[in-house]
């Protein structure tokens, strides 16, 4: 497994080979690039990207040029229109009213995401659309976040240091601010994948006793790694002292957390999502938070996004809420938007892409 640093690095050299010329022919190649491919990227991506699309020379390229505000739907649908290819991220959805807007110019859409729940898979596998994304290289930095998260909900320490600042560190108590430990714990994962693995890793030398995890079926390679049983959705939520979800969200994850596993978890237990927010049922979370169903819940992702700062969740100290920030680290962002940026480009030229979406 390639580190992010390792990827992009790996990524910087392999960047699709840009154009060249003779200084004779500089006139007519400048003259040409109004016919080379057009490219619409919905955000300011990480430098890297934009490095390879503009030494590149082989597109020209319109970004929306901010990374604090999505650009707007009317603005989009006006943008894609006549385009070859789209460099996305997940705030945008690629539905069949944005690829009705494009046309049928659109041959590739790059999305700077591993996750693809923003894509109308079946709209663009109609229009023989190809599709990009960029898994692995963020596998690092999600991993380090969930194991961050879960010792930050674990051992109370959002609340501790809300304590400290307000005057409420008094004289030592004996059960103030107690938590859970990882050591003799049974950790449990929903959806066993490269993350999953990686998770599992970083927290075996704190001493968990067990690792269980479920998925649509067994996957003892990867399993093995880690030294991990199969067990069903019940049992892992009846075993589990920390549960960390890692599953897509797909149709059947859909809100697959919900009141029916809630019930089922220890009132002692860590519920940890790291994945979708649309694979947990919200109002349900609360319900077992608020009242002791589980002991705490650490998300860094929500539906929607982001969550609404009067949401009930903000309100309850056994929760603690991220703002999507699993990969945000510089090393991993700059690799995604370098691979996303390569994938574009050979998907442009009808070769193989680094990592492409089977539809």
């Amino acid at each position: 497994m390639l580190s992010s640093r390792m990827a992009l690095r790996r990524l910087q050299r392999i960047a699709v080979a840009p154009l060249s010329f003779t200084s004779g022919a500089t006139t007519k190649v400048l003259r040409d690039m109004s016919t080379l491919p057009r490219v619409y990227v919905t955000r300011q991506i990480p430098p890297e990207g934009l490095k390879i699309l503009q030494d590149s020379g082989q597109v020209q390229f319109e970004l929306w040029d901010s990374d604090d505000v999505p650009v707007p739907r009317k603005e989009l649908l006006q943008k894609v229109k006549g385009v070859d290819g789209l460099l996305c991220v997940l705030t945008e959805k690629i539905d069949a009213e944005l690829l009705d807007a494009a046309g049928s110019n659109l041959k590739v859409v790059s999305t700077m995401s591993v996750g693809f729940d923003h894509l109308s898979l079946e709209e663009l596998k109609k229009r023989g659309i190809r599709v990009g994304y960029t898994p692995e290289v963020l596998t690092d930095a999600v991993a380090e976040l969930t194991v961050a998260l879960l010792l930050a909900t674990s051992r109370r320490l959002i609340e501790a240091t809300h304590e400290a600042k307000i005057g409420g560190w008094g004289t030592w108590r004996t059960l103030w601010l107690c938590g859970y430990e990882l050591a003799n714990s049974t950790v449990g994962i929903l959806g066993l994948g490269r993350i999953g693995v990686a998770i599992a890793e970083r927290l075996a030398p704190f001493k968990v006793k067990k690792f269980i995890y479920t998925d649509v079926a067994p996957r003892p390679e990867l399993a093995k790694a880690i030294n991990a049983e199969y067990v069903t959705l019940d049992e892992l939520a009846k075993q589990s002292d920390f549960l960390s979800i890692c599953c897509a969200l797909t149709p059947d994850t859909k809100e697959i957390c919900n009141k029916n596993l809630f019930s089922k978890m220890k009132n002692t237990s860590i519920f940890i999502n790291t994945s979708r927010g649309g694979v947990v049922n919200q109002e349900d979370l609360y319900e077992a938070l608020s009242t002791g169903q589980i002991a705490g819940a650490g998300l860094d992702v929500t539906v929607p996004e982001p969550l609404p700062t009067t949401h009930p969740l903000f309100t309850l100290k056994n929760c603690v809420i991220l703002p999507h920030i699993a990969s945000a680290s510089y090393s991993t962002r700059n690799a995604m938007s370098a691979l996303a940026a390569n994938n574009l480009l050979l998907g442009l030229r009808s070769q193989p892409m680094i990592k492409e979406l089977k539809l």
